[in-house]
């Protein structure tokens, strides 16, 4: 869940350290507890850290500042072992200033370590951290791979890493500078990321290629257990036996217009905006000649998709909820079963998975280590996995099957907007591809689906532009209100849920989402006077289900709850049981979720921003969860 970022440049200058200090500030949503960084050149290792956001660091550097440097590592820590504290932040500087350590992941036999090291060479801890004692260990094994007889240095450097990295049980991704070799950053990784960046006369590493895209967008993905050289003119992989490895490149399309806030005044406002384009471009080019539609990153044969007798999608948070609402879509679509699990539940539930079973792996950032587990748990399985991730050459796009990319572009609030719709649209088009080749839908079927779901995102950015009451109505309610019930039935339900997640997440508010036929089995008790209720409302067209809803909202409001509807234009019959409506332009049932998305993640912005807190980076929370 840490931001790591390191750069290597020829000569010494001020170069690496401004590289890293705007990586991390790209990074920032990944942790934003504590922030540090180390510099080497020939002069030798120096470093800074300071407990709390990035800001704190910053002007840590200006009253001391670093002497110019070779290489630079930087990171953005969010706590895992200790307490954000200046001592627990990183770099990890031991063995007398000579050897500085970030870490993303978690050490499991850290304590067992420590207590060897101990015990062996009367080391003490300094820290609460994890990372401290891979610190202790790197250098006390580049003193044995030294004493064998290899010259101080890289090499000495990097056959240290090599032999620790089979001692470590856990997850990380080191990067490790030493005194000894200013010309060089050695790094490993284990579940967690790690990207190269390849630049002229320097280089880059992050934990997201995102930290070095505005010098390179030609990275290297590296490999489960390898451990990477990285010198101002060359990129070394290895496994840890020592045999070089060739990393696979790929470009990033990171443009400074998508990486900066623009005008707005949080990130979140500008994706939550950004969204009719990143529907737009997953949508793009999805056809053939012939009008079928085409996953040119499904790798997997269209005989195996037609013995298919199950879809199981595994997801976490947000994702999760996109995947509910495929759910609906797959199911009505492909006549087969479709299953959404969480994560972090699926493999310890031992869930029944064979050949025929696909299993859907949505996660933003591809990195997600709970996802990672159960898309390895699944393979293991003998299943097929896909994988929807907005991000390519990530872990789970390199283990799965195949990979359906979304095209949103960054997502740096941490708070899944923009993410989240596309995830629903790339689902959706893997719904209609799989009801293509199954033979359950004909083109002619597939190519008016699809070109209804091509009009969304105008619908979207109408929402946008009509979005003036949510604002208002947030600024009036945000300050008093502590408690928030979402209802919504059929798609509406993943609805109401994702939109008390985003309360929840950057507002502090206590939100709840309810599908609305539970409201009379228990929710119900909790409504009384003032209470606010947000119900989503399925169309009118869809009589039963429109009906059973309205009945809901007149039950919550005959309890006294301040009603807020989200429905479609035209349903008058919301009107006289609402204090306030949301309208959203009308649209296919299964579609309606990318639109009514849209006022619950303006109203969480608006009421967060109305109580004085961090859109973009909520407390206790960060983008990327890389850690079970």
């Amino acid at each position: 869940m840490c931001g790591i970022v390191g750069c290597i440049a020829r000569e010494a200058s001020r170069r690496s350290e401004e590289v890293v200090m705007a990586g991390l500030a790209r990074l920032e949503y990944r942790g934003y507890d504590s922030a540090g960084i180390a510099t080497v050149s020939n002069a030798g290792l120096d470093y800074r850290k300071k407990a709390g956001k990035l800001a704190n660091l910053q002007e840590k550097l200006e009253g001391e500042p670093l002497a110019d440097a070779t290489a630079a590592i930087g990171h953005t820590r969010w706590a895992t072992h200790g307490s954000p504290s200046d001592t627990n932040s990183h770099p990890h500087v031991v063995d007398g200033g000579a050897l500085a350590l970030i870490h993303n992941g978690i050490i499991e036999n850290a304590s067992l370590l420590m207590r060897r090291i101990q015990k062996d060479h009367d080391i003490d801890p300094v820290s609460e951290t994890d990372t401290e004692v891979v610190a202790h260990l790197l250098a006390l094994t580049y003193h044995d791979v030294c004493d064998s007889g290899v010259t101080p240095g890289v090499d000495a450097l990097a056959e240290a890493m090599r032999r620790v990295m089979p001692e470590l049980q856990g997850t990380f991704t080191l990067l490790a500078i030493h005194r000894d070799c200013p010309d060089a950053i050695v790094a490993a990784r284990r579940s967690s990321p790690l990207v190269i960046g390849l630049g002229d006369g320097q280089n880059y590493l992050g934990s997201d290629a995102l930290a070095f895209s505005e010098w390179t967008d030609q990275c290297l993905e590296i490999g489960q257990d390898q451990m990477v050289v990285v010198t101002s003119d060359s990129v070394r992989v290895y496994d840890t036996h020592g045999n070089r490895q060739t990393p696979h490149e790929f470009t990033v399309d990171f443009s400074h217009e998508r990486t900066s806030k623009g005008g707005w005044a949080t990130y979140m406002e500008k994706e939550i905006h950004e969204q009719p384009r990143a529907v737009a471009e997953t949508l793009e080019n999805r056809t053939d000649e012939q009008g079928y539609l085409t996953l040119d990153e499904l790798r997997i044969s269209a005989d195996v998709l037609r013995q298919l007798d199950k879809v199981i999608i595994i997801a976490c948070g947000t994702a999760a909820y996109a995947g509910q609402v495929a759910r609906y879509a797959i199911e009505h679509w492909c006549r087969i079963p479709c299953e959404v699990e969480l994560a972090h539940e699926f493999r310890y539930r031992d869930p029944v998975l064979d050949q025929q079973t696909l299993v859907v792996a949505v996660s933003q950032s591809g990195e997600t280590m709970d996802t990672i587990m159960a898309v390895r748990h699944a393979r293991e399985q003998g299943a097929r996995v896909l994988a929807i991730v907005n991000t390519p050459g990530s872990t789970i796009s390199r283990e799965s099957d195949a990979v359906l990319l979304t095209h949103a572009g960054p997502e740096i609030a941490v708070a899944s907007t923009k993410a989240f719709t596309a995830q629903v649209t790339a689902c959706y088009l893997l719904g209609l591809y799989l009801a293509q080749v199954r033979g359950n839908k004909y083109i002619d079927e597939i190519q008016d689906y699809l070109e209804k779901l091509s009009q969304i995102p105008d619908k979207m950015q109408t929402v946008l532009n009509t979005s003036s009451l949510v604002n208002e109505v947030a600024r009036e309610l945000g300050p008093k209100t502590e408690s928030v019930i979402f209802l919504g039935r059929h798609v509406g339900y993943p609805i109401a849920l994702e939109g008390a997640l985003k309360l929840k997440e950057i507002a502090y508010i206590h939100a709840e989402g309810f599908a609305a036929g539970e409201l009379k089995h228990g929710p119900i008790a909790l409504v009384d006077e003032g209470q606010v209720v947000v119900t989503i409302v399925p169309t009118p067209r869809r009589p039963e289900l429109h009906r059973k809803v309205i009945s809901n909202i007149q039950e919550v409001r005959a309890r006294g709850a301040y009603t807020i509807v989200v429905a479609e234009e035209g349903d008058d019959a919301v009107n006289e049981f609402a204090e306030v409506v949301f309208r959203v332009p009308q649209t296919p049932t299964l579609y309606m979720p990318l639109l009514s998305a849209i006022p619950l993640q303006i109203f969480a912005c608006e009421v967060a921003t109305a109580r004085g807190c961090d859109v973009d980076q909520p407390r206790n929370l960060a983008k990327s969860v890389t850690v079970e």
